[in-house]
Formats: structure tokens, sequence, C-alpha cells
């Protein structure tokens, strides 16, 4: 099997240049120049196309098993491939949830059968099975997930001897949703009080607050310090978080590291508006300087990653009435890569910046083994995107099952035109082709 990929502009390691790529099998076999194609050969003429490497998200929930009424492997990874994501790693919030090895490899089971993206799964960590944690191999899944704060599921994790302990006895990522769970509860208690239980979804970034976010992630980070733990902070939101990152040594070498998500770039709070509870969030949107603040701390390398947090929830539970009622998340992969494309167009962020952060720095940050690049003998997880074409976001080609999302009605002029993902072609000019061709992501050790 062999593809030649003709003409395109080959997006990788800070330079764009023009040229072929070969796939033979499931890697890419050469790069650049040009590439005769041999009888039998697929050639994809991709003149004036960007080719880039697939990109890595390193946070999403595909709600698989027990919450597949929202989403499940199989869906969303349609979605995923659709959008030009060809890695993912899942969430521990599933029913039942993802505390222990058994459950983990339950999760392997059902992607290996279902899923069109490649695939690892974080294990999360409880109050109670550190026992658990200590048994995982590094090439066991992604990492292990900690909810420092409440979110959908509730995993909470609140002893802090615990905490400490995890942190100390393991050498996997360890990645963190930090909020302040009592700033939040005092928060809510206050915003009841004045609205009962019609409290406007634009509160939402006033109860989850900017400081029960400082308070989470300074106190993950201080520990991190203390214990020489690998600390990766999850879903970045507000200005003064920034300020606890550094840029001044390789990512490589780096110890703690942060994620920013698409949502906390592209909305702000002014958007709670017209978007009502399609963008609520844990953590909140929050404002305008927040939003500015984390472009910032982006492009200076503070935050090293861009992901999604993709999230999903049906319709029905995102109209309910009653702000308690409603749970926090929305839809994202499928729209990820190029609303951050169509932000490059505005100039905001360098193409070459953009992959860095989408596909290069996921696989740095997890040692990710022979993706995240174009390079010769690495796994041919491809996307190939025209930065000049113009399509608005409807249900009508949506891949969520979900049904809606947050983008809907926004024009883009950037697309996603074909993803390969393991040298297979599984997403082609708005269709989604053949069986899945996932494979479970192994790590550098």
């Amino acid at each position: 099997m062999r593809t030649v990929i003709k003409n395109t502009y080959l997006v990788n390691e800070g330079v764009i240049q023009q040229g072929d790529l070969l796939i033979e099998g499931e890697r890419i076999a050469r790069i650049g120049g040009t590439i005769t194609p041999k009888e039998g050969d697929t050639v994809i003429e991709a003149e004036g196309k960007y080719l880039l490497p697939g990109v890595i998200d390193d946070q999403v929930h595909f709600r698989e098993p027990g919450l597949t009424h929202k989403a499940t492997i199989g869906s969303e990874s349609r979605a995923a491939v659709a959008g030009g994501v060809t890695t993912f790693f899942e969430q521990p919030n599933t029913v039942p949830q993802t505390t222990t090895i058994e459950r983990l490899e339950e999760k392997f089971a059902i992607a290996a059968k279902t899923s069109y993206a490649n695939y690892s799964f974080f294990l999360g960590g409880t109050n109670d099975n550190l026992e658990e944690l200590k048994r995982l191999s590094r090439n066991a899944c992604a990492g292990i997930k900690l909810f420092l704060g409440s979110s959908t599921g509730n995993m909470l994790v609140d002893d802090e001897a615990v905490i400490e302990n995890i942190f100390r006895n393991t050498d996997l990522v360890i990645a963190a949703h930090c909020e302040d769970e009592q700033t939040i509860r005092r928060n809510l208690a206050h915003y009841k009080e004045r609205y009962g239980e019609d409290i406007p979804i634009a509160m939402h970034p006033l109860i989850r607050s900017a400081e029960a976010c400082y308070l989470s992630s300074s106190k993950a980070i201080a520990l991190a310090k203390k214990t020489g733990a690998r600390l990766h902070v999850f879903h970045l939101s507000t200005a003064r978080e920034t300020e606890l990152f550094r840029n001044d040594i390789p990512l490589k070498d780096k110890k703690i590291t942060a994620e920013v998500c698409v949502h906390h770039l592209w909305f702000s709070d002014a958007d709670y508006a017209s978007k009502g509870a399609f963008i609520k969030w844990n953590p909140a949107v929050k404002t305008a300087e927040d939003r500015a603040a984390l472009w910032t701390a982006l492009l200076d390398d503070r935050l090293d990653v861009i992901a999604t947090d993709h999230a999903p929830h049906t319709l029905q539970e995102k109209q309910q009435q009653g702000y308690t009622n409603i749970p926090s998340g929305g839809p994202l992969v499928q729209h990820s890569l190029v609303a951050m494309l169509e932000q490059a167009k505005k100039g905001k962020i360098a193409i070459k910046t953009l992959v860095q952060k989408m596909c290069h720095n996921p696989a740095i940050l997890f040692e990710i083994k022979d993706r995240g690049y174009l390079r010769e003998g690495y796994y041919a997880d491809l996307v190939l995107v025209d930065m000049d074409a113009t399509w608005q976001v409807s249900k009508a080609n949506l891949l969520y099952k979900c049904g809606w999302s947050p983008f809907e009605g926004q024009t883009f002029s950037t697309q996603v035109v074909s993803t390969f993902v393991n040298g297979h072609l599984v997403y082609d000019r708005g269709t989604v082709i053949g069986d899945p061709q996932g494979k479970r992501i192994t790590f550098n050790q």
C-alpha cells in the first residue's frame, strides 16, 4: 500500500517546504523533493494545500462506557478524524469510573474495535486507589488524572495526604483539573441566595472563579515542586495562572507543564449572552483579558499544548432549566483544528506554532513513540488542509453523536480535506472512509 501526496506545503518542526510525501504501509517512507509514483500507487494532488502531522488531543471525554447516550468512542473518533485529530487521550469519568487497571483495559478493548483515531486513556486517581496506581507501567496508559475540583462525574480527590502520596509514588504524567472546591461552594451559595435556582449562566465564571482556579493550580504546582512529580495542568483559563509556568527551558526538560483549550482561546464571558449553556465548561470561559493573557502565554511558551476538553452532553441536557442542572462541557474535536487555523489566517498564531502546540508538543510531553511529526519512519498520521475554503458549521455536517456544536453558524475559511491514520485514508472531503484504523498508543521508555 503506497500513497504519494504531491506538491503540498509540508509543515513540520518550524519549517514550511513545498514537496511530496510517500506513505508505504502504515509509515512515512520519504519526505520532500519530487517523488515519482510507481504503477499502482495512489496519487493525491495537493497543490496549494498544507500537510500537517495529525493533531494529538490530550484531553477528551468520549463517554464510553456508561454514558453512551451522549457519545461513544466510535462516534467521537469519527468526528475527531473529520477534524484532523488522529490521536486522543480519553478521561476516566465514565460509568463505571476508570479507576482500576481492569476498567482501563475494558476501554482499550472497546477502542480496539471501534476507534478511527489512535487512542490511550487516563486512569483516574481517587482517595483510595493508590495501590492500583502504583501497579501502572509506563506503557499502561497516558497517565493519571486527578480531579482537584469537582466536575462531571464527581471524581473529586480532596484528601491532601492521598494527593501527596500519589505525587510521590508515580513516574507517570499526573494531569490535573485544578479548581478549589471550597471556593466554588462558597460562591455557589452566594449566588443561590441571590437568585434561587434561576442563577444566570453568565454567573458561571464568577462561581467557578479565577480565584478558585489559581488557588488549586498554585497548590498543585507547589506540591509538584516539593515531590518532584511530573505535573501537567489541564485547561488553563485565567491570566493569573499563566504566571505559574516557565518558558526558559525546553519542553522536554520541564517537570511542570500546562495546556490551554480551544474554547478558552476563542470565547469570552461576553459570549454567554448569545451562546448560554452551550459554552458552560469547567473551568469556566472567563474574561476577554483572561483570554488575551492565555494567548500571550501560549505564544511565549509558558503554555505548552492546545487541546479541546471535548465533553459532549445531549441537547436536552444542555437545555434543562436551572443553572445547577445543566452539565458543563461541549463537543469540540471536529472543529478544534479549523478554529486554530482560522486564528492563523488572522495572524494570531503562525501555522508552524500551531503545529508545535497541537502535534509536536503533546508527543514530547507524553513521550509518544513515532507520532506527532512528519518524519521518515514515523506513523503516517497526517492531515491535509485547505487554507482557502469557505464553509459554515451546521447540524447537517456535524458528526458528534450529541448533534450540536457551540460553533454552529460559524463560517470558517479553512477546512480539513483529508486525514490519514496509520497510513490509511480515513476521512476525505466530508466523508469518513472504511473501517476503524486506530491503534493503541505506545510510549518511549
